[in-house]
């Protein structure tokens, strides 16, 4: 029996994949449920299990986008499992090799090298010899589109290399390439910034992070405090929770946070459902579940689908400094960054702190510059005050202990 073996479909909404990488050969036997092709959508990759055991045949090739329901593969479970474990290659039955009809050489002639009027213009404006130029045309004539093709030497020659490569990029790559565009194109987006003395929270997490992931199997990082810090200051300005949808604003009761996260095909945001409802414990195991799926390429679409905020923190890639954009529909996104010992001024003393500098992108449309400095605040006050604001007094009980 030969089963056809159907693109599922990875999420609502989609309706093409790209064939990434195909994990079996032609010709080879598979087991139900072995993975036998990788498979990029615009929001995820994902696992293509085989449906059955047999003989498989393929039908598309890496690279190819298929439509959802498209037939990429056939499976002949009548096949037998080869002794060896390894399936029987088709025959290929060898020809031999035609012999190639001799190339038909022009002789040269006097246009051979020489450049056509309108190839002399060209070349002229670039200011490039013709005679460092080969000629297509008849006899070796060159072309406007040879001289249009030229390209000028950049220098004294060094004997380096000087080859390129050429690539195809991921379908996920090129979705968010296109949203990141859609993003600087149709939203009003403005950049607020400030700086956060991170010694509280250093204070904090040098007194309980071993106590702290002994007993819960994480680690207390920065991001449970910036996630709690975040939804804290959503609540005190829900319209930076808020998104456009056509005339109207859209605002939320609750604070779905989506965290960046860099994964083997580039940029994954997956989203912490529910993030007012988690204490520190919750939040930093969320996050590490995610982070894991995420590296691992086992994070679905549905867990990157929504998301009413978003945390980046291109400091653990060594920024100083940067304007995160926007994650779309979203209004709103926060970026971390790295943490450098810097002197500054307290109570008329200079003193070195651990200082990050935040910022805040968000969609002016919707979003005023006072409520969007405001809630900067809101989050600087949180993280330099996570006692009082964020564990309510009580540290212990905040962090479980």
């Amino acid at each position: 029996m030969i089963l056809e073996m159907k693109v599922p479909s990875p999420g609502e909404s989609i309706t093409e994949v790209e064939i990434a990488t195909w994990l079996v050969e032609d010709g080879d036997y598979v087991e139900k449920d072995q993975a036998i092709a990788e498979v990029d959508s615009d929001k995820a990759t994902l696992e293509l299990p085989a449906e059955a055991s047999g003989i498989i045949t393929l039908k598309a090739e890496e690279g190819d986008a298929v439509e959802v329901g498209a037939v990429v593969c056939l499976i002949d479970t009548s096949a037998e499992k080869p002794a060896g474990g390894e399936a029987p290659k088709a025959e290929v039955k060898a020809e031999a090799p035609k012999a190639e009809a001799p190339k038909a050489t022009e002789a040269k002639t006097y246009a051979t090298g020489t450049a056509s009027p309108a190839a002399k213009k060209v070349l002229a404006e670039k200011g490039i010899d013709a005679t460092s130029v080969s000629g297509t045309g008849k006899a070796g004539r060159i072309t406007k589109e040879d001289a249009v093709n030229a390209v000028p030497s950049m220098g004294t020659p060094t004997g380096g290399n000087r080859g390129t490569s050429r690539s195809k990029m991921s379908m996920l790559r090129r979705k968010v390439a296109e949203r990141l565009v859609e993003v600087k194109n149709t939203t009003a987006m403005l950049t607020t910034f400030n700086e956060v003395d991170m010694s509280p929270i250093f204070a904090l997490r040098s007194e309980y992070k071993e106590t702290f992931k002994a007993k819960h199997g994480v680690g207390l990082g920065f991001m449970s405090f910036f996630t709690l810090a975040v939804v804290r200051a959503l609540e005190m300005y829900p319209a930076v929770n808020s998104m456009m949808d056509g005339k109207e604003m859209l605002s939320y009761d609750f604070c779905d946070i989506s965290i960046a996260v860099s994964g083997p095909k580039g940029l994954m945001v997956p989203v912490i459902r529910n993030a007012e409802n988690l204490s520190f414990r919750g939040v930093e195991s969320e996050v590490k579940r995610l982070a894991l799926r995420a590296r691992d390429g086992q994070i679905t679409v549905d867990e990157m689908t929504g998301g009413t905020f978003t945390i980046t923190n291109g400091g653990v890639f060594g920024s100083m400094l940067s304007t995160p954009i926007i994650n779309p529909p979203q209004s709103g996104i926060l970026g971390m960054h790295n943490i450098v010992e810097r002197p500054v001024a307290i109570d008329g003393q200079v003193v070195i702190r651990p200082i990050m500098y935040v910022a805040l992108s968000y969609d002016h449309r919707i979003i005023d510059g006072k409520e969007s400095v405001g809630f900067l605040v809101a989050v600087k006050e949180a993280l330099e005050n996570p006692t009082e604001l964020l564990m309510n007094n009580d540290v212990k009980k905040a962090l479980e202990l």
